[in-house]
């Protein structure tokens, strides 16, 4: 298994990159975010991959980030998803988006992602709640798992969206916005990633 491929940017394409590593070029699938951060043919980088074996083809699957490699494993765990439509759905949205969605159970902006039906919307974020908590905390081991939070539900608000991803100036700015009297966290958490989410 291949967990990582370090080394020049040779080739970018609509769906993939190629990268020069020893003298052999890998292909490696991956999504329209994950190429945007590969912009510079020649510089070296590392990619996070997962190798695809199927009775007719093998294929490189990799994202720029750990944390997007892991979140395209929890969807096509799904049943239904494969690597197309996990790809699809990442080129669509981001990872943080993706589990800001699965977390707040908004089957209509699942359906956004490309490929994705309400069905099939609704099979992820039904499969993947439990495993996508309402605050993610992604470690540098690529586990997601559900953070208990404690304190007052500003703060408790404000550490969720920092786990998310978001940095403490984005999530202060974004709270300060908003009229968070008499609501939970859960629905402070759901306001404040869909103004995130359109800036």
């Amino acid at each position: 298994m291949i967990d990582f491929i370090k080394g020049k940017l040779y080739h970018i394409d609509v769906d993939h990159i190629v990268v020069e590593n020893n003298g052999m070029g890998y292909r490696v699938f991956t999504s329209a975010n994950s190429i945007s951060d590969f912009d510079v043919v020649g510089e070296e980088i590392i990619i996070h991959t997962e190798m695809i074996v199927r009775e007719d083809a093998i294929s490189l699957v990799g994202f720029s980030t750990k944390e997007e490699l892991h979140m395209f494993r929890l969807l096509t765990s799904v049943s239904g998803v494969g690597t197309k439509v996990g790809i699809g759905i990442l080129s669509s949205l981001n990872y943080i988006s993706v589990a800001a969605i699965i977390a707040s159970n908004d089957v209509k902006a699942m359906t956004a992602a490309h490929g994705v039906g309400k069905k099939t919307a609704e099979r992820i974020i039904l499969e993947l709640k439990d495993k996508v908590g309402k605050s993610m905390l992604i470690s540098a081991d690529t586990q997601i798992e559900t953070h208990v939070i404690t304190g007052g539900v500003e703060s408790d608000a404000l550490e969720a969206l920092m786990t998310l991803g978001y940095t403490r100036n984005e999530a202060q700015s974004v709270l300060k916005l908003m009229d968070i009297s008499g609501m939970t966290v859960e629905e402070i958490l759901k306001a404040a990633l869909k103004k995130l989410m359109t800036q």
